[in-house]
């Protein structure tokens, strides 16, 4: 049975921890998900680490959807959540569910995340759950909004912090089946944990949310440049650069192929 998003109300409810990563393609897709990840994001991140982009803002619906529909083919049990990418949702309501319609229809994902929780994203994500698309929130650092806000800490004051609070409310209100919190305090990541009946995922949001997410480019070693949040549980970077070095040296001396 695939993983849904009641179950990951449900783990809140019973404190159970929930494992997420990124997914770009067909082949890490097939590998998280047999090592038992229970939540596969289709995120924007991969302008940057896949795409060679600077930042999420220039990656389109279409380069998403191509993308999300090779993670499809490679999952049989982790929840498939799909980011809209930077004006794709942000114009009208009826733009967000054309944009969240087709994720859905077309690449068989079961869910949709969008960015901020301010009270015009907080009425189209009521009105896509009316719908029956389920919607992921994201408060805190949102990175389609890098020009406005940089890459930097967020809700470090106590004004600051009690906005992300009620703006995490609001999704939750909305009908938000969960909320990432990115790179905001350890001790307001906790604060809105406790507040919310969705779980919370977090992303340099401290130990207290109800999961974590990574990109998994991080995760393994292959970023150029980690986030301060990341952890690396592998070098890839090194050992696939040796491996191509060391078929380099072989193809060049005449020992591959074996006679």
């Amino acid at each position: 049975m695939s993983v849904t998003t009641h179950q990951l109300i449900q783990w809140k409810q019973q404190g159970r921890s929930i494992v997420a990563l990124t997914g770009y393609d067909y082949a890490i897709a097939q590998l998280i998900d047999q090592a038992g990840v229970d939540l596969i994001l289709v995120g924007d991140s991969l302008a940057m680490p896949i795409l060679g982009y600077e930042t999420t803002l220039p990656l389109t619906l279409d380069e998403m959807l191509h993308h999300a529909k090779a993670v499809r083919r490679g999952v049989k049990q982790a929840l498939i959540v799909v980011d809209l990418p930077f004006l794709t949702y942000q114009e009208s309501v009826q733009q967000a569910m054309h944009s969240a319609g087709r994720v859905l229809k077309e690449t068989g994902a079961q869910a949709v995340k969008l960015e901020g929780g301010y009270p015009a994203m907080a009425a189209t994500i009521s009105q896509l759950t009316s719908a029956g698309i389920p919607v992921m929130g994201h408060v805190g650092l949102t990175p389609q909004s890098v020009h406005q806000l940089g890459y930097k800490k967020q809700g470090k004051t106590v004004e600051a912090g009690e906005r992300i609070l009620q703006e995490a409310i609001a999704l939750q209100e909305a009908g938000a089946f969960a909320v990432v919190l990115e790179h905001i305090p350890a001790d307001l990541a906790d604060r809105i944990t406790q507040k919310l009946t969705i779980p919370t995922i977090g992303i340099g949001a401290g130990p207290h949310c109800d999961g974590q997410v990574l990109v998994t480019s991080d995760l393994l070693g292959l970023s150029e440049k980690q986030p301060p949040f990341a952890k690396a549980y592998a070098n890839l970077r090194s050992t696939i650069t040796q491996a191509v070095k060391d078929y380099s040296l072989e193809v060049r001396e005449g020992k591959f192929p074996d006679l």
